[in-house]
C-alpha cells in the first residue's frame, strides 16, 4: 500500500474512533448490557475498525 493509502486509511479510523465515541455518548446502552455500546472504550474501538475499513475501501492499487 502507499502512503496515500496510509493517510486515507488513518483517516479513517480517526473518523470511525470520533463517530463510535459519539454513538456512545448520545445512544449507548442503557441497561449495560450490549457489548458494543456498554462501555466508551468498546464503542470507540468498534468504530476506528469500522472507520478504518470503510476508508479502506476507496485505496486504489496498482496492478
Amino acid at each position: 500500500m502507499s502512503k496515500k493509502g496510509y493517510i486515507i486509511t488513518g483517516i479513517g479510523i480517526v473518523v470511525g474512533l470520533i463517530a463510535g465515541y459519539a454513538y456512545y455518548y448520545f445512544v449507548g446502552c442503557s441497561s449495560g448490557t450490549c457489548a458494543i455500546t456498554s462501555k466508551p472504550l468498546n464503542s470507540t474501538l468498534y468504530g476506528g475498525l469500522m472507520g478504518g475499513l470503510l476508508f479502506n475501501m476507496f485505496v486504489k492499487e496498482k496492478k
